[in-house]
C-alpha cells in the first residue's frame, strides 16, 4: 500500500519548522524556500501553529483544473507533478482547498508533496506522520 503524510496532532507543534528544512534539505536546497509543507502561527503563542500539508485527496481538485494533465492521481491519494507539461498558469494552488500547493517563483511551478515522509522523520514532537493509504481508487473525496 502507498503511504501519505498526516497531521497527527497540530497541537504538539511549536513552529520550529524542522519539517520544512529537512523538506527542502531532501531536494537538495538550504533554507526552507523550497519546502513543500507549511508551518504558520495561529496568531501568536497561545493560539499554536498552522501545518500545511498535502493531505492527498482520493479526488483531487488541483489534478481536475489543470489544463494540460501536468498532474496525474498517485496511487493511495494526491498527485504527482510532470513539470514538463506544466504551464504555470497556477490553477492547481487556486483549487487546493488547504492551501497546500506551495509556488517555486523561479521555475514558475508548484511544489506538491510526494509523501515521501521525510518531514515526519525529522519532527522533533511527532505532529506528523507517514501512514498507509486506505484510499479506494471509486471513492471520490477530499
Amino acid at each position: 500500500m502507498p503511504n501519505r503524510l498526516a497531521v497527527i496532532d497540530a497541537k504538539r507543534c511549536v513552529g520550529c519548522q524542522v519539517c520544512m528544512f529537512a523538506c527542502a534539505r531532501w531536494q537538495g536546497e538550504g533554507g526552507v524556500e523550497r519546502s513543500r509543507i507549511g508551518v504558520h502561527s495561529a496568531g501568536g503563542m497561545e493560539h499554536g501553529f498552522v501545518v500545511v500539508v498535502c493531505r492527498g485527496c482520493e479526488d483531487p481538485p488541483c489534478a481536475r483544473v489543470c489544463p494540460t494533465d501536468a498532474l496525474k492521481r498517485r496511487k493511495g491519494g494526491g498527485v504527482l507533478l510532470k513539470e514538463a507539461l506544466c504551464i504555470g498558469c497556477r490553477n492547481c494552488q487556486e483549487a487546493c482547498t488547504l492551501g497546500a500547493i506551495f509556488w517555486d517563483d523561479s521555475a514558475g511551478k508548484p511544489m506538491i508533496c510526494v509523501h515521501c515522509g521525510t518531514c515526519a522523520k525529522y519532527c522533533p514532537h511527532a505532529v506528523l506522520d507517514l501512514e498507509e493509504s486506505v484510499v479506494q481508487e471509486a471513492a471520490h473525496a477530499c
